[in-house]
């Protein structure tokens, strides 16, 4: 910022060698103002004043001259770094995520700026590169502590707010599936509860990413109970959408893989049965079954309740039984439900007979 031999440069070599720290920020108050139509010099002088201040501990005062640099110096990737890295240490979260969100509008800028005209095609690709280079461990920093603000969140509008933010800031974000989840669990039931919202969201991040599959599997899973027209052709498309990006049957499927197939067999399959296509439900909700029996215990009670449903509906009740009888052994929300329709198949097994 500031050229190797000028007066600023003098002067601030002297201010370095001052051994008494103490000494310091009014030194470089006294440089500021000595230099006051240099706006390099007072972004400079004002960001070294926020570290003597920071290391002080007087994170406010800190703050302060920061937000000074940052006013001379609004793209300046480590200033942005250094007020974030003082809201982290004064545990304020608003002013980290917008000090996160600034900078990661400026690493997004480095690859979307215009090309000089008197530049050759090589040299401004070697030229973004190397600024992408240089920038990377700070718009690193910034990317991962907006999302440690996400995740440490829990009122649910201000972390949707957040989420917004981060994500146009950082919209290629590494963790872009978590925020994505993060954002679906917030507006969705027990949260937000704003399906408008949620919708318009999932779409917005399949728009730009349409093989999500957090967001395929909560639009999937919302509208299947949403009583919108056309929800249950959009849960079943999303659904399969997701089957065939989890791709379960792969030899190198993981976990999370299959855990993401066997919730969309599940919801298939339930979509199916509303529609009245029962015996189409069945198999999806097998595979279900033999995908999140180990993986989910909870999605995999939904998918024995939904199973046995669908035998119990075409009177195959040896079938429900079995399957309603291993479920009614998960405690949770879903066994109160399963234990009473096992109650009825058995009923109606007993009369059958």
């Amino acid at each position: 910022m500031i050229p190797a031999g000028t007066p600023e440069d003098h002067d601030l070599q002297e201010i370095a060698n001052e051994q008494d720290a103490a000494k310091k920020p009014p030194m470089y108050e006294a440089f500021v103002q000595k230099y006051a139509s240099n706006p390099a010099a007072v972004a400079y002088g004002n960001w070294q004043i926020s570290q003597a201040y920071q290391a002080s501990g007087d994170l406010n005062k800190a703050l302060d001259y920061g937000d000074k640099a940052l006013a001379g110096a609004p793209r300046n990737l480590d200033i942005l770094v250094s007020q974030a890295s003082i809201s982290q240490q004064a545990k304020d979260n608003t002013k980290l995520m917008d000090y996160a969100a600034k900078g990661g509008a400026v690493c997004n800028s480095i690859g979307k700026q215009a090309k000089p005209q008197d530049m050759s095609d090589e040299a401004f690709n070697h030229q973004v590169a190397e600024e992408k280079s240089a920038a990377q461990s700070n718009c690193d920093f910034l990317e991962s502590a907006g999302f440690n603000v996400i995740a440490g969140e829990n009122d649910a509008k201000r972390r949707m707010a957040e989420i917004e933010k981060y994500s146009a800031a950082f919209p290629d974000s590494k963790f872009q599936d978590q925020v994505s989840s993060y954002a679906m669990y917030t507006l969705g039931p027990g949260q937000l509860n704003d399906q408008a919202r949620l919708f318009a969201y999932g779409e917005k991040v399949l728009a730009a990413n349409p093989n999500s599959l957090p967001a395929l599997l909560m639009l999937a899973g919302t509208y299947v109970d949403s009583a919108q027209p056309g929800s249950l052709g959009k849960a079943i498309t999303y659904s399969q959408k997701a089957i065939a990006v989890a791709k379960a049957d792969e030899p190198d499927a993981d976990k999370s893989r299959k855990l993401s197939a066997g919730m969309a067999h599940s919801i298939l399959g339930y979509a199916y049965m509303k529609q009245d296509k029962t015996p189409a439900a069945i198999p999806e909700l097998k595979s279900a079954v033999g995908l999140l029996k180990g993986q989910d215990e909870q999605q995999y009670a939904i998918a024995l309740y939904r199973l046995g449903f669908a035998y119990a509906k075409l009177n195959r009740v040896n079938e429900a039984r079995d399957v309603l009888t291993e479920g009614a052994k998960i405690s949770g929300p879903v066994q109160p439900m399963t234990q009473d329709l096992l109650t009825k198949v058995n009923a109606a097994r007993a009369k059958g007979k």
